[in-house]
């Protein structure tokens, strides 16, 4: 699993990530989704690695990443700091510009880089996701029944009792599917009682904080600058609960945005990583966003072993 790529831990200002990255060619985020950690991209990464620097961290909160200091704070688990923690690590790799792609809550964070940064983000993949209001706004009795653990983990401490009981059982997941080093990084996130608490904030701070972030700008006018490609998993709700996707993101973008659903489950990038990759590989291209300057403060440790 990930042949050639690095592990390390880096700190950025607020917290500590654990980051995969390697690959060669213009640089690409990759930002996973729940209850994943950055291992549910192994099968992509490897395609990808041929074609673009490819960088892979836990969310702060999930996986082995630093968790906010006070569960309960949820600016600190909200997808602006989440944001922040992507530049600054994007920053210290060494690039001043970079391509994301985000599945599932890693959407949300994805989306919220490219919006508040615009000058950064070069293009957007954003993976089984809308922005949080639009989810929030068009709520009802199918998006409740459906989708009722938005509600139910914004709760305090009930969930954690809850998935803690069982975490295997209430998460799922198996080794067929996954790889089994994927399945072991998973199951040992779902296990720890930080991180479960951690990646239940992602949530709490959509319901209490992250709307707001898109209200606000969405009242000022604000829109996605660079080009936008959304995808998502017709085995999953999102073409049940909106109909067309894309007049969901259309709004938000000062570009066309492009996309379509895959023929797959939720968790895309473990059931599908052939298309997908090749989803990303086109549409963001090999030379369309700016690598790292041969004389970047980690040049050489970015470099193929």
């Amino acid at each position: 699993m990930f042949e050639n790529f690095r592990l390390d831990m880096i700190d950025v200002p607020d917290t500590t990530l654990r980051v995969r990255y390697g690959g060669s060619g213009p640089p690409l985020l990759l930002l996973h989704g729940h209850p994943r950690t950055h291992t549910t991209w192994h099968r992509v990464a490897a395609i990808l690695a041929e074609h673009f620097t490819i960088v892979c961290p836990d969310l702060r909160g999930f996986g082995q990443s630093g968790k906010p200091d006070d569960p309960h704070d949820y600016e600190a688990s909200s997808k602006r700091a989440k944001a922040r923690d992507c530049v600054a690590l994007m920053g210290q790799l060494g690039f001043s510009e970079f391509s994301m792609a985000g599945h599932d809550r890693g959407s949300y964070t994805a989306f919220r880089t490219a919006m508040d940064y615009p000058h950064k983000v070069t293009k957007l993949a954003i993976l089984d996701g809308v922005p949080i209001l639009e989810a929030l706004e068009r709520c009802n009795s199918r998006f409740a029944t459906r989708w009722w653990h938005w509600f139910f983990f914004a709760q305090r401490d009930k969930p954690e009792q809850a998935i803690l009981a069982d975490p295997a059982a209430w998460y799922g997941g198996t080794e067929g599917s996954m790889g089994s080093e994927n399945f072991a990084d998973f199951r040992s996130a779902i296990q720890d009682p930080a991180t479960v608490q951690g990646m239940l904030g992602d949530y709490r701070a959509g319901i209490y904080v992250d709307q707001h972030h898109d209200l606000e700008d969405r009242n000022a006018g604000h829109r996605l600058e660079c080009p936008v490609h959304v995808l998502w998993s017709r085995q999953d709700d999102l073409e049940a609960l909106y109909g067309d996707v894309l007049a969901i993101w259309r709004p938000w973008c000062k570009l066309p945005v492009t996309g379509r659903g895959l023929d797959c489950g939720h968790h895309m990038a473990e059931e599908a990583p052939v298309e997908l990759a090749n989803e990303l590989i086109q549409f963001i291209g090999a030379g369309d966003c700016q690598g790292i300057a041969p004389d970047g403060p980690c040049g050489e440790r970015l470099s193929a072993p």
